[in-house]
């Protein structure tokens, strides 16, 4: 049964903008969906929620739309005996409600010049729309919606997708949050950082299991950086000072222009959990960015951190692509899984390539986060057409290719109800399919059995646009309040 919630006309003209048609044109529809269709058969020791962030823009952009512009939609699938309810949500952010009541794009995208009479947003100087759409973490009971640069985490209801409000720790909130916060799934703590194009270039903060902010910590930069994401062990935190950064001298001239700088090298500053600034241990290594950590873990005197390490930090665009072509090639996230191990009592650092295929989005047992892991799933890139678990213990992967215009996403892992190891569980992720304009898929593969294909597909009811990223929430915790 299909119960369509809501409905919001989409006032689009795609042009030639590729992230606006096709597997990621925007949908109207807000709905909830029991009883689906089911190719296979939904384990019944499979019981949560699989929830995906992505973009869902309503209003036509004011300038050239950008993957990372457009407003926050949830998808979520949750499964209990057999059984699977899917609903989709916009996350109703306070720039969402602004647009509505102006019934227009406010604020210019990332793409464009500043604004200085737009209301202040979100990102690294405040000018761009806070979306929510681009990450979720599951914490204290709800799902908080992040964003692409840093924004204010939005607390949803995990199993209504409704939103509940901002998310301010106790009222400690000092900025923002950054798209990759992280769970410790020992102490419940969450971590995150922000970055600005002034200082505090960047700050580090912890939040209790109870969503109290309990440590907030300005770290120097030597200037205003693009850090993407960050690593956690049981007793330390990394952050990231990279050479792929806006230019400094357009950036005084308010022209965001991001520009790697090959000669400086990659810095990791390593510090414990409720360090100082006086406390980070800044190692060097070669130039690189990174946009996703995979996990990170303490080995005797090495803090061991396996990441997907970007091919060429500032790719080159193609020919043929027009004005969008610098996005494009960024967006292809062409990356390949590596190892850095830092001693922590020699200052050595060593890096190591574990693959030579290009994937990107990494998942893991959300269990292992902070702690030594063996297994991770990502997505091949630059096309997303499947998936490949990396057993990194034995140094061997094995894929799953989803077929010829079938694209995905991020996958996480779903442990099964009394699993008894690391990959006892499932792998679940929408799919989505170039030929099927009024619907998508959710494929459920036996990571025991990766490369054996679905155990099942569910059937969606309506097109869900390729997104970001997601998160897998226990049944025990959905169903908990």
């Amino acid at each position: 049964m299909v119960k369509i919630e809501r409905e919001i006309p989409i006032q689009i003209d795609p042009g030639e903008n590729p992230f606006l048609k096709g597997i990621y044109a925007p949908i109207s529809t807000e709905i909830t969906a029991d009883d689906l269709t089911v190719i296979g058969e939904i384990p019944r020791d499979l019981d949560g929620a699989y929830l995906r962030n992505g973009p869902n823009p309503i209003f036509q952009p004011r300038g050239r739309y950008h993957w990372f512009d457009g407003d926050g939609m949830v998808h979520g699938i949750e499964f209990h005996d057999g059984k699977a309810t899917y609903r989709n949500r916009w996350i109703r952010t306070e720039a969402f409600a602004a647009e509505q009541f102006a019934q227009r794009a406010i604020w210019p995208g990332l793409m464009d010049r500043p604004d200085p009479n737009v209301p202040r947003g979100a990102g690294s100087d405040g000018w761009l729309k806070d979306s929510a759409n681009t990450d979720l973490v599951f914490h204290n009971g709800y799902a908080l919606a992040l964003w692409y640069q840093c924004g204010l985490p939005y607390k949803l209801d995990p199993r209504t997708l409704e939103t509940l409000g901002v998310e301010r720790f106790g009222g400690k909130l000092e900025r923002a949050v950054s798209a990759h916060a992280k769970v410790d799934p020992v102490s419940g703590e969450l971590l995150f950082f922000d970055y600005a194009t002034k200082p505090p270039y960047m700050t580090y903060n912890v939040v209790s299991a109870r969503s109290e902010l309990t440590h907030h910590e300005p770290i120097a930069l030597p200037g205003s950086r693009l850090p993407h994401d960050m690593a956690f062990t049981e007793h330390y935190s990394l952050l990231m000072d990279l050479p792929l950064f806006w230019d400094p001298q357009l950036l005084e001239r308010k022209v965001h222009k991001v520009t790697y700088y090959p000669e400086l090298p990659s810095r990791f500053g390593i510090l414990p959990r409720y360090g100082t600034n006086a406390d980070v241990r800044w190692f060097e290594a070669s130039p690189c960015y990174i946009y996703h950590v995979v996990n990170a873990w303490e080995d005797g005197d090495e803090f061991v951190m396996e990441a997907c390490r970007v091919i060429q930090a500032e790719p080159g665009a193609k020919r043929g692509e027009g004005e969008l072509a610098r996005m494009r090639a960024f967006l292809r996230l062409e990356a390949q899984l590596c190892r850095w191990r830092f001693n922590l009592v020699t200052g050595a650092v060593t890096e190591e390539q574990l693959d030579d295929e290009k994937t990107e989005w990494p998942t893991i047992n959300r269990h292992m986060m902070g702690r030594k892991s063996r297994y991770a799933y990502n997505s091949y890139v630059p096309h997303y057409e499947g998936l490949v678990k990396y057993d990194t213990l034995r140094g061997t992967s094995e894929k799953y290719l989803f077929g010829a215009g079938r694209t995905s996403n991020e996958a996480p892992f779903a442990p099964r109800l009394g699993a008894r190891d690391e990959d006892d569980g499932y792998v679940v992720t929408f799919v989505a399919d170039s030929a099927a304009s009024n619907s998508s898929e959710v494929v459920i593969l036996d990571a025991k059995n990766f490369a054996a294909g679905p155990i099942a597909r569910v059937k969606i009811p309506q097109r869900v646009p390729v997104g970001f990223h997601s998160t897998w929430v226990p049944g025990d915790q959905l169903r908990a309040r």
